[in-house]
């Protein structure tokens, strides 16, 4: 009995998506968990819903492959990245409205919102990081100290610093204000393809082509963790949000889910045929979402992480202050933050008084507030993107007419030369 009903909480697939006519290259979840943007070689933007029955939405816009997608904050904004140089804004309805702005001189490798929803972070093969603003996509600054083609670049929770990673085996952290690199880690034998802070920000996780995953302590720069655990390049990873596991694709055909606190290897997945090219966690960690060289989108259900998650010490405690000193804490098969080897606290899951007592008293919003609140922002949102979309139409509009009266000048002065000869 007890094996059934932990077989009932492993991780299991809800949803899988047939449309992307090449491979996928990247997955997102909006914020409300209601859809998912997916980007393919195909060159098509797919926002998928998850409610059965209800159609998924194909863009066409980009003329080469999508290397990249991210919903904003408010999920009311889809960025895409590409191969044809250029970066995109969609809104995420059927009538597809989208501006384009193109970004760099290579093809755009990636494309990250800030958690404010105001900034765009973009990596590409011209070797150069640069940053946007979302309303108008005015060009502020670009990150430059890399010898080789950007696959990625993400920003902190608290937007303020910015990680990258590169074909030229070094992983670069930068002060987002200062503008300056602040450390350069070089620990892989091949380059990073991915990479990410963890939801605390106090560390980042590479995946590479060597066939392993390293965690990265970012004040202390030392290596936590090493999980020599695929036999294929990693893809892509995601943080579940609580911070506890670490979720990797890679091409040996694999999902790997990762114990961070235990420092050991807890799930792996085949549910794909060929290289898994993208993961990613929704928002609040119930669901995580793959796509592969076969083509398709797989959605699965992670109960059994959250139940987890609920009865563990968290991460960012016994994780950041117990293990970043420990130099042999960093293989898969030690245990992290184990109250037999480090010193670590306890804490223990509240009980059904203490969860009446602190949602109580804990001054939250309310609910019907919040969904208001993020409403109001979300049509923000769609009405700065519509303003944007009239502004490029504007000055279209007005090259045109400063095209039509420079003619007409030209036009009178040479009837005026003619009179006069």
């Amino acid at each position: 009995a007890i094996g059934q009903s932990q077989q009932t909480l492993d991780p299991t697939l809800e949803r899988h998506f047939k449309g992307h006519r090449h491979t996928v290259t990247s997955v997102d979840f909006s914020c409300n968990m209601k859809q998912i943007a997916t980007g393919s070689v195909d060159s098509c933007v797919m926002i998928w819903n998850m409610k059965p029955q209800m159609r998924a939405y194909r863009f066409d816009g980009h003329k080469e492959a999508v290397t990249s997608v991210q919903f904003s904050p408010s999920g009311h904004l889809v960025a895409s990245s590409s191969r044809d140089k250029t970066v995109r804004l969609w809104v995420p309805n059927m009538k597809a409205e989208s501006t384009v702005f193109r970004a760099h001189t290579a093809t755009v490798r990636c494309v990250n919102f800030s958690a404010d929803g105001q900034t765009l972070v973009t990596a590409s093969d011209d070797k150069t990081i640069k940053l946007w603003t979302v309303h108008r996509q005015k060009f502020l600054f670009s990150l430059s100290q890399h010898m080789n083609w950007v696959r990625c670049a993400k920003f902190s929770p608290d937007d303020r610093l910015i990680v990258s990673s590169s074909d030229d085996k070094s992983i670069k952290l930068w002060d987002k204000n200062s503008r300056e690199c602040i450390h350069s880690f070089s620990e892989h034998a091949g380059y990073a393809n991915y990479v990410d802070f963890h939801p605390s920000g106090t560390c980042i996780a590479a995946a590479s082509t060597d066939h392993s995953v390293k965690v990265w302590d970012i004040r202390s720069h030392k290596m936590l963790q090493h999980y020599p655990v695929h036999s294929g390049a990693v893809n892509s990873l995601s943080f579940h949000p609580a911070g506890n596991f670490l979720i990797t694709a890679s091409s040996d055909s694999t999902l790997k889910i990762l114990d961070l606190l235990e420092g050991k290897l807890l799930y792996t997945l085949h549910g794909h045929q060929g290289p898994v090219t993208c993961v990613a966690f929704s928002r609040t960690g119930e669901y995580f979402s793959s796509g592969g060289s076969d083509e398709q989108v797989k959605v699965y259900s992670s109960y059994q992480l959250n139940r987890q998650d609920s009865q563990t010490t968290t991460f960012t405690h016994d994780f950041n202050s117990s293990c970043c000193h420990s130099r042999g804490a960093h293989y898969y098969t030690h245990r992290v933050g184990s109250p037999s080897t480090q010193q670590t606290r306890s804490v223990q899951p509240p009980t059904q008084k203490d969860k009446v007592v602190s949602g109580a008293s804990d001054g939250r919003i309310p609910s019907s507030l919040t969904n208001t609140l993020e409403h109001i922002v979300g049509q923000l949102d769609v009405l700065t993107q519509t303003v944007s979309i009239l502004e490029q139409r504007l000055t279209l509009t007005e090259d045109k007419l400063k095209e039509c009266l420079e003619n007409q000048m030209e036009i009178g002065l040479h009837l005026q030369n003619r009179d006069e000869a």
